[in-house]
């Protein structure tokens, strides 16, 4: 009999063969993706290509059950990971297999697998959950909507954890499947296009499909009783239109300005580049909220934008972030600039667009209207804060900034860089810095202190607003308005035309809960 002698090295050869790593070689993910203002959204250590999401809501009790399925990647080896969902979990499988699960924290859903999760693999996450998300508050507020005939997910920064398991962050893009279960007579509208829609036993499905990276904030769900418009825009994108239809006074004018949405659309385009996603429209619910939301390929509109009137302004400034916001998203919550200054100064251009007055005198007029002792010269947009991300000063001081950028370089680099960001990171993340780097680049000139005088630091800038108006602009305390009282001037600002259709946006970044 030959024996086969297996010395101490061969062994241990073998036995690394058999086991592919050590358990000191996985590590759970991190339960925060490392956002500078919201530690706790998103998670570490794998990345989310695709949600299928299928549902069940009961318009009347707010009873919702769902089974999500994420298709993702890990970044890391993976002893666990984190989800982010307010929702009870019954259930858990990756890549087929049960898998232990506990919670922690307001939203933390933490998932074991049953063998860990070696970096670079596909990964398979399937919850099982239910709840009643009007029930859910965290931080003391609510994304979750409860309407006379059902329920809206629509809010800033964080609306995910209400409805559906994710990695709670704009750095976690990923594509939508989104299918809906509702009592008959009642619509589920999402984001992107309807696939189909089928009824049975007194139950209608609705399939809808986002075919591009979406952040999660930016998925919405809406059920209810709808007036639904449709067309298709001259390139044959599908235009689909929602009027809950009890929106009593404030209906026309809300169909008033939603309805130009594809014309809206076509003008951005020629700013911007060609729309970056498979649908248009928007969508009003009957909520008592004020704001509006950039809602991906589907704006979220508070009846409220539209009790004074008919309001266009608010449609740019939505669709404008399909482009600064969607596409382009945020890499950390601190570069909001990136989504609300170019939002704002959309508007600016709309309304030079349609001789209401040009950009240039809603800059005047803005900074003019100002003293150099306002707080709002206080909040930084290129990092407010947490407590200020939403500050009107973030939207207005922002676009003054691309104002002055316009002044620096001239239209024609300008409207390149316009044009040109949004295709260069189309469907990716950005930071503040990174714009920047990129005007800096295509016009040749060096702007980083340009972009800290208006973007970082915390006083009144002494700008050419004041010296267009036939003011001497001086920095100092004084600033532009004592300028303009020494030169015998009035201080007294005169508001361009569009101006009052512009400031009833300014609503849109009130998202009630607290600066969260």
């Amino acid at each position: 009999m030959h024996r086969r002698i297996i010395v101490p090295s061969a062994l241990a050869a073998s036995l690394m063969l058999a086991i592919p790593a050590s358990a000191a070689d996985f590590e759970p993910g991190a339960p925060g993706i490392g956002d500078s203002y919201y530690p706790a959204s998103g998670n570490g250590g794998y990345d989310v290509s695709h949600y299928d999401l299928r549902l069940k809501y009961q318009p009347a009790t707010d009873l919702l059950e769902g089974t999500a399925t994420l298709v993702a990647t890990t970044k890391q080896n993976l002893s666990r990971f984190n989800l982010d969902l307010g929702l009870k979990a019954s259930e858990v499988r990756v890549n087929g297999r049960v898998a232990t699960f506990t919670t922690s924290g307001e939203h933390e859903l933490e998932v074991t697998p049953a063998t860990p999760l070696a970096k670079g693999k596909s990964l398979s996450v399937v919850v099982r959950y239910a709840g009643k998300p009007s029930e859910l508050k965290i931080g003391g507020w609510t994304a979750w909507h409860r309407t006379p005939d059902g329920g809206v997910a629509a809010q800033e920064p964080d609306s995910a954890v209400w409805w559906f398991p994710s990695n709670d962050h704009p750095l976690d893009k990923a594509t939508f499947d989104v299918s809906v279960l509702v009592p008959d007579g009642t619509q589920a509208i999402s984001n992107g296009v309807l696939q189909s829609q089928s009824t049975k036993l007194g139950w209608t499905r609705f399939n809808w499909r986002s075919n591009k990276p979406q952040a999660t904030y930016l998925a919405t769900l809406a059920v209810g009783r709808f007036d639904i418009t449709t067309d298709r825009t001259a390139n044959g994108l599908p235009v689909v239109n929602a009027y809950s239809r009890d929106l009593g006074d404030n209906d026309g004018a809300a169909r008033a300005s939603i309805e130009r949405t594809a014309e809206v659309a076509e003008w951005l385009e020629s700013v911007y580049g060609p729309y970056p996603f498979n649908s248009l429209g928007g969508y009003v619910p009957n909520v008592t909220s004020g704001y509006a939301l950039e809602t991906q390929t589907r704006p979220f509109y508070s009846p409220r934008q539209f009790a004074n009137g008919s309001n266009v302004s608010v449609v740019v400034h939505e669709l404008a972030h399909q482009w600064y916001g969607d596409s382009v998203s945020v890499a950390d919550w601190k570069d909001i600039w990136i989504n609300e200054g170019f939002a704002r100064y959309s508007q600016w251009l709309w309304s030079e667009k349609e001789g209401e007055g040009t950009a240039r005198e809603l800059a005047d007029y803005v900074y003019r209207s100002r003293a150099a002792d306002d707080p709002f010269w206080t909040v930084r947009p290129g990092d407010p804060g947490a407590e200020n991300q939403f500050d009107v000063a973030v939207y207005e001081r922002g676009a003054l900034a691309l104002q002055a950028l316009r002044d620096e370089v001239g239209d024609e680099d300008f409207f390149a860089i316009l044009r040109g960001w949004p295709q260069e990171h189309a469907y990716g993340n950005a930071r503040v810095a990174d714009f920047v780097g990129y005007a800096e680049r295509i016009s040749g000139r060096p702007l980083a202190g340009l972009f800290d005088t208006w973007l970082y630091q915390p006083v009144k800038p002494a700008g050419p607003a004041a010296a267009e108006a036939g003011v001497a602009a001086e920095a100092g305390p004084a600033g532009a308005d004592g300028a303009a009282a020494a030169a015998g001037t009035s201080t007294k600002p005169v508001p361009p035309k569009s101006w009052k259709k512009i400031a009833a946006t300014n609503s849109i970044h009130e998202h009630e809960h607290g600066g969260r």
